[in-house]
């Protein structure tokens, strides 16, 4: 039904536009207990005890969907074992001017640069307050546009000890294409900095979260050497692999085509193999004591059971929620149960 009617009609707009129709649905009274009744389906041999948190199943919707934290629990009655919010910043930011967000129909894929758009962290504690069931809740953490890398930490940890309370685990964005100069905390000194200094903050706490860190899909091998040892060293919880890249190579457009679009990160199947190739990397060379949160291109059981294959202990999904529509979720489920 999505495919043949609800999609031909989704596409003729503009990605933003839809979205905010979207949302809009999904916060009607209601809405939540109506798409459970639909799309439920959890079987006990889906689930998984990763960071000392019971996942009813292995799929969660990566960050980028709901910045700010308006929808989590509706979204979770599509069937995800969790939801990660965000990217969010201590300020409210608009993010990149518009258009920023396209898509590649011909090969199921987006181009964004939002620029974490986002309402602010105080904004997303107050929707967090009102939280109604037991979604696990990951918050995806960055820095303004306008600090300075040099006070990037203070920006993370201002998000870090706002939201401690009120989710389930953090991922410290420092890999998002769209924001100048962002990547560069990627690199090894910058990177041990900040996470060591977050680490100080959660080990601090009372209970401890879970903290991951995200990561291109663009870092060389020598590069993912040095994550490799930023986890041993910083002691964080894991790895997500991966975010979206600034290549524009397995898609089926012109180099004008391409150009139209313009910058920012692509995602959904062009990314597909990079991203395993990454986790497959990392799981080998930490003998397979990473923990690893697969993302990138997956669309159905397959390519799910790839990427745990590879030696993800958890998948994300973005694209193919637009693609395939809401109950990608549910056939993912059916397929790793059938076989």
């Amino acid at each position: 039904m999505y495919k043949i009617f609800i999609k031909p009609i989704f596409f003729l707009f503009n990605p933003e536009t839809i979205h905010g129709v979207v949302f809009f649905f999904l916060k009607l009274p209601g809405m939540r207990q109506l798409i459970k009744l639909f799309f439920s389906y959890e079987k006990e041999q889906l689930s998984e005890n990763i960071f000392d948190l019971k996942f009813k199943n292995p799929i969660g919707l990566a960050a980028g969907l709901d910045k700010d934290a308006e929808v989590f629990d509706a979204i979770g009655a599509f069937g995800f074992s969790f939801v990660e919010i965000g990217t969010v910043t201590p300020k409210p930011q608009p993010g990149n001017p518009k258009p920023r967000l396209f898509r590649l129909k011909r090969n199921k894929a987006l181009i964004n640069r939002m620029g974490f758009n986002n309402k602010g962290v105080k904004y997303m504690v107050e929707k967090l307050k009102k939280r109604k069931t037991d979604i696990i809740i990951g918050a995806n953490i960055g820095k303004n546009k306008i600090t300075p890398n040099e006070e990037a930490y203070k920006d993370y940890e201002i998000c870090f000890n706002e939201l401690f309370d009120f989710v389930d685990y953090f991922v410290v964005n420092v890999s998002s294409p769209n924001t100048p100069n962002l990547r560069a905390l990627q690199e090894k000194k910058p990177l041990t900095n900040l996470l060591s200094k977050l680490m100080v903050l959660n080990n601090e706490k009372k209970n401890p979260k879970p903290l991951l860190l995200k990561i291109a899909p663009d870092l060389t091998n020598s590069q993912l050497d040095d994550i490799v040892e930023i986890v041993e060293v910083t002691k964080i919880s894991g790895i997500i692999a991966t975010n979206t890249t600034i290549e524009r190579t397995n898609i089926d457009y012109t180099k004008e085509e391409i150009e139209q679009f313009g910058n920012g990160g692509l995602s959904g199947i062009p990314v597909k193999n990079r991203s395993t190739e990454v986790i497959r990397y990392l799981n080998r060379k930490s003998d397979g004591k990473m923990k690893i949160i697969g993302v990138g291109g997956i669309s159905n059981a397959k390519d799910t059971k790839e990427k745990l294959d590879a030696g993800a202990s958890l998948v994300q999904i973005y694209t193919s929620f637009v693609y395939e529509g809401p109950a990608v979720v549910k056939k993912i489920k059916k397929g790793l149960i059938n076989n």
